[in-house]
């Protein structure tokens, strides 16, 4: 009986360890693509701004929920686009429920007296939520191309001059820009949460679009033709992730996504971890839902080749590699006590040489993004190491709340979209003590974070009796990563 659970425990192993490899191997593909494309001088059509006959009309749709204390700085920053006034409309999609109601319509009023065409649109319910709120402002938008901000980013006053040029071309259905950090160097979250979205917007934004693979809207800092938008179905709000969602339908319909490296739009980072967690997990379970939504479509589509379907189907999967994560760090320790119990197995363990090397690919992968960003230097690159190893324990401790966002998210349970709150905090001066939007409720994956923590702990200690070190560096990271997300919970409390 104890032999059949440990030819179970191994397998199940076994399959998450190849998983693992596999989405590396996908990850290290997207760094060839990258490279090359860094190589290219792309030239692209695009619309002669100088030329009144050639100026599209923009809408720019801003949806809020709830935030006071980024309405002002996000009103003052879109007021500055530069952007010929009878060309360009604002929609605030305001569907708070709390008093930044009238200071936003305060603000509004005195900004229309400028003879800005800006709008505050107000629902009776949230059904939908930010895709019913896009979709309702939708039906009354004047503009042909639809620029989308969420209220924590700040684009330049030229960022429409720099992306809607790019829809001269007729195929091109959305253009978006790479976010950008104004809190990058707050704490220790804000500098890994930096790290993994840079990854995201370097290594697999531009490593998918240089081949014609699917890419996707990132909800905000992009601009969509509203043809597409229609085409494609429209707003849904059955996911989580409604821009990924929309994303896949447009591309399914044969329109090209344009990804702009080189236009950064900067945004706040939560800087607190009840925020990260409540977005980690709306992105994770929209992620999975997705994946049950929309891989058949992906899978037996007749228009797309077998290349660009098998990196959308990896795509999907991205957030279900929290599980396979979980899944080899919880049997990690069930398997270092098979090992020594059976002899004859000890071929088996070879296999853990794919996490090894998995871990490896990813190294190598988000160096070429890291130096993308802040630089090659020798003190950029050992500051680099200390942040990936710091990433990673943290991306674990993080596994557990992302493997039940997943899991939620591949059953079909439905979830209220828990918004993120928004800071305005861009320097160590500054305090989210008191922020009214944080949620003041403990999460009851906590109790379970604590259990893991001491679980890992115990797994360091066996390495001892056993003599057997193998996994002990990656027990001792769990043990961090778990504690670092316990400890941060417990203590985030406004």
């Amino acid at each position: 009986m104890a032999l059949t659970i440990s030819y179970i425990i191994i397998a199940i192993y076994s399959i998450a360890l190849l998983l693992i490899f596999f989405y590396s191997l996908a990850q290290l593909n997207l760094l060839v693509n990258y490279l090359s494309q860094k190589r290219k001088n792309q030239t692209a059509p695009k619309f002669n701004l100088l030329d009144p006959k050639e100026i599209p009309f923009v809408t720019i749709q801003l949806p809020v929920y709830n935030e006071e204390y980024v309405m002002e700085r996000l009103l003052e920053n879109i007021a500055k686009i530069e952007y010929p006034k009878s060309k360009l409309e604002i929609q605030v999609l305001d569907d708070s429920t709390d008093d930044s109601v009238a200071v936003t319509a305060q603000r509004i009023s005195e900004l229309q007296e400028t003879g800005l065409d800006i709008q505050h649109i107000r629902r009776t319910d949230r059904t939908g939520f930010k895709a019913g709120a896009l979709k309702e402002g939708l039906k009354i938008a004047k503009g042909e191309f639809i620029a989308i901000f969420d209220a924590d980013f700040m684009p330049s006053p030229d960022w429409l001059k720099k992306t809607v040029i790019y829809f001269k071309d007729p195929e091109i259905g959305v253009v978006q820009t790479r976010w950008g950090h104004l809190n990058r160097d707050y704490s220790t979250l804000t500098k890994i949460q930096a790290f993994a979205l840079d990854a995201h917007f370097t290594l697999e934004q531009v490593g998918r679009n240089a081949k014609g693979h699917f890419i996707n809207f990132n909800g905000t800092a992009g601009i969509w033709r509203k043809e597409t938008i229609l085409d494609a179905g429209n707003w849904e709000g059955d996911t989580l992730t409604e821009d990924l969602d929309l994303s896949y339908r447009a591309q399914l319909k044969n329109w090209k996504f344009k990804y702009l490296e080189d236009v950064e739009t900067p945004a706040e980072l939560p800087v607190v971890i009840s925020a990260a967690r409540s977005q980690q997990f709306r992105w994770n379970k929209g992620g999975a839902e997705n994946f049950r939504k929309t891989v058949w479509s992906v899978i037996t589509a007749k228009n797309i080749p077998f290349k660009t379907k098998f990196h959308g189907v990896m795509h999907l999967l991205n957030s279900s590699m929290f599980l396979c994560v979980f899944i080899v760090a919880f049997l990690s320790i069930p398997m270092l006590y098979i090992k020594n119990m059976y002899g004859h197995l000890g071929w088996v363990f070879e296999a853990t040489s794919f996490f090894i090397l998995s871990t490896i690919i990813l190294f190598i992968c988000y160096w070429f993004t890291y130096k993308s960003v802040q630089g090659s230097s020798f003190d950029n690159f050992v500051d680099y190491i200390k942040l990936f190893f710091t990433f990673f324990s943290v991306a674990l401790g993080f596994s557990l709340h992302n493997s039940i966002a997943v899991l939620e998210g591949h059953m079909g349970k439905r979830s209220e979209f828990v918004r993120t709150p928004k800071f305005n905090i861009n320097n160590l001066t500054q305090s989210w003590k008191g922020n009214k939007y944080l949620a003041k409720k403990l999460s009851p994956n906590m109790i379970l974070e604590f259990a893991l923590m001491l679980y890992f702990l115990f797994g360091m200690y066996s390495a001892v009796p056993l003599n057997d070190f193998g996994l002990f560096p990656f027990h001792f990271m769990l043990f961090l990563g778990f504690s670092f997300v316990f400890f941060k919970s417990l203590t985030a409390r406004a």
